[in-house]
């Protein structure tokens, strides 16, 4: 029976160049002329993640996208949406008006640009801009960028100010929002319920594809429900502690040394 493999891309797929190894490549190319399924599975927003798809070569038949942290599920093959999961708007602009006041850069997405408001960091928005590839639309209030709901909001700064954000969002928006970390830096904003591993089951639900059947591997806080939903849970060696807790396995080798190779091996190629 065919698997599925959920991977995460930063630490995870990817070294520490932001590069996939040969031996990563070479995996995950066996994987998929095995029938194997293959799903990037990230907080980077959909744009982003397209691109690094083509870069690697999964954008063909049984190849899926994360996006957003679990917000929408894309079929790369047919380049269609199967699941979005938008912030309600009130919602979001209550989180941007109290960035404000906490003086942290927050941004947001359209489909196809990070969208802020003037008041924010440059120097943190242009290293974002140069690592995921995405053009910035700049407005003096979010309201004029959005023509539809976003899928995810991105705080980033210090983790103390950043877990000062999140309390505010579980006091005040805990009914409509989600908040965690996928880096020390970076609180992820997302609605009620989302996260890779409820995108996992979904995935494994449109596909008819057993959850004993999902492998994930990961190696951030948002990791976790994806680790926790899948048959298989692998945390890479170079994981935080509170990933690898909940892992069923554990990588030998790290992100930099063919650690997503290793899983698929051990646990897809026959």
């Amino acid at each position: 029976m065919s698997k599925i493999l959920f991977t995460d891309l930063d630490g995870t797929l990817l070294n520490d160049a932001k590069k996939i190894t040969p031996g990563n490549q070479r995996a995950i190319e066996a994987a998929l002329a095995q029938g194997h399924r293959v799903v990037i599975a990230s907080g980077r927003p959909l744009s982003g993640a397209r691109k690094q798809a083509r870069r690697l070569g999964l954008d063909g038949p049984g190849c899926y996208i994360i996006a957003y942290n679990g917000g929408l599920l894309y079929d790369c093959c047919q380049e269609q949406e199967l699941l979005r999961q938008s912030i309600p708007m009130e919602a979001l602009y209550a989180l941007f008006q109290e960035a404000a006041r906490q003086h942290i850069h927050i941004q947001t997405y359209t489909d196809t640009a990070v969208a802020v408001e003037r008041t924010w960091d440059d120097a943190i928005l242009q290293e974002y801009r140069t690592m995921n590839e995405m053009d910035v639309q700049v407005v003096e209030d979010i309201r004029q960028a959005l023509e539809r709901p976003p899928v995810k909001a991105l705080v980033i700064g210090p983790q103390a100010r950043g877990e000062a954000m999140a309390r505010w969002i579980q006091a005040n928006l805990g009914d409509t929002l989600d908040s965690f970390f996928s880096s020390r830096s970076y609180l992820e904003v997302v609605r009620k319920g989302v996260s890779k591993g409820q995108a996992v089951t979904r995935l494994c639900q449109l596909l008819g594809i057993p959850m004993e059947q999902a492998v994930a591997v990961g190696d951030e806080a948002n990791d976790i429900p994806m680790l926790q939903a899948a048959g298989v849970g692998a945390a890479m060696a170079n994981a935080i502690p509170e990933t690898k807790a909940v892992a069923s396995y554990i990588t030998a080798r790290d992100n930099n040394h063919d650690g997503v190779a290793e899983v698929v091996e051990r646990f897809l190629l026959t």
